[in-house]
């Protein structure tokens, strides 16, 4: 069960990474410049290259890891896209909602059926609704934009997370995960191809705050500290639990609420959020799906 351990683990650090982007983000952010920068310094793995023997992989494996880094980057851009044009907690929600959904299919498509035990699927199910229901503040308005940006990401990122075990699967961990960061580097250079992305990227931004400068740098390195340890986690994890390693999202959630909580609480002038009281209870019953569900898991 080390995977679950390292798959919780990387969720802290996931939520850290969001709560640093709640105080540095005043507002939406372009698509193409965010997937630009989220992508981009994966390139510097190439220096890690010479240290882990440089072994070029097989050119069936070059296809894969360039599929798997365009699945990446375009689920970044139409989730972005979806942030811009909606609410941030109902299209983060919708994406990470449906990620299991995905998952399954096609891992079940790659690897074929690997089987999930009564007690593993017991798990799931409750993960899965814990997850909804945590993320979710408001009903969704489903117009056909908003299903068509969220199920692209959605679908974006569920190819990209079967892909990176089906790449570990072949090259190992360590080799794997470094040369998927230099594809999916690559990719995200391939942006200034465009002008109006160029345009768009280097755009002028206002960072004369070295506190939120700082911020941003801190949280930056959360986000790159928990996909490192997420990779880890899929590689771990056996075929038939990666949907239930993409439902344990939710801890994320408990842990952001638990931030937000304690912050708006002691320290208001840096952050202050009102929280319902029927907000609080429907958080707290999704709490305690998920809990539910790690037990069954570890127990």
């Amino acid at each position: 069960m080390a995977w679950l351990f390292v798959i919780v683990l990387a969720y802290l650090f996931f939520s850290l990474s969001s709560f640093g982007d709640k105080l540095v983000l005043k507002g939406p952010s372009k698509a193409v410049s965010y997937a630009f920068y989220a992508g981009i310094l994966n390139i510097l793995l190439v220096f890690i290259l010479p240290f882990i023997g440089f072994e070029m992989p097989s050119a069936v494996m070059f296809l894969w890891l360039a599929a798997d880094a365009i699945a990446f980057i375009l689920g970044l851009y139409f989730g972005f896209l979806a942030v811009d044009e909606f609410e941030v907690s109902r299209a983060s929600a919708t994406i990470g909602a449906m990620q299991p959904i995905f998952i399954f299919f096609i891992s079940l498509a790659l690897f074929g059926y690997q089987g999930m035990g009564t007690y593993d699927f017991l798990a799931f199910l409750l993960l899965f609704c814990g997850s909804l229901l945590i993320s979710f503040e408001k009903k969704p308005k489903l117009t056909t934009k908003f299903l068509k940006l969220t199920l692209i990401s959605s679908l974006m990122y569920g190819v990209d997370y079967v892909l990176i075990k089906y790449i570990f699967a072949d090259t190992g961990f360590v080799a794997g995960f470094v040369w998927r960061g230099i594809f999916v580097g690559v990719m995200a250079a391939a942006l200034l191809l465009f002008k109006n992305n160029r345009k768009e990227i280097f755009a002028k931004r206002n960072t004369t705050n070295k506190k939120l400068q700082k911020t941003f740098f801190a949280t930056q390195a959360c986000g790159g500290i928990a996909t490192a340890l997420q990779s880890y986690g899929i590689y771990l994890a056996p075929v038939a639990l990666l949907p239930i390693a993409n439902s344990l999202r939710g801890i994320q959630y408990v842990f952001l609420l638990g931030l937000t909580c304690f912050t708006s609480m002691f320290f208001p002038k840096i952050l202050k959020e009102k929280i319902s009281a029927q907000i609080m209870f429907q958080k707290g019953v999704a709490v305690l799906l998920i809990v539910a569900g790690l037990v069954i898991l570890v127990f």
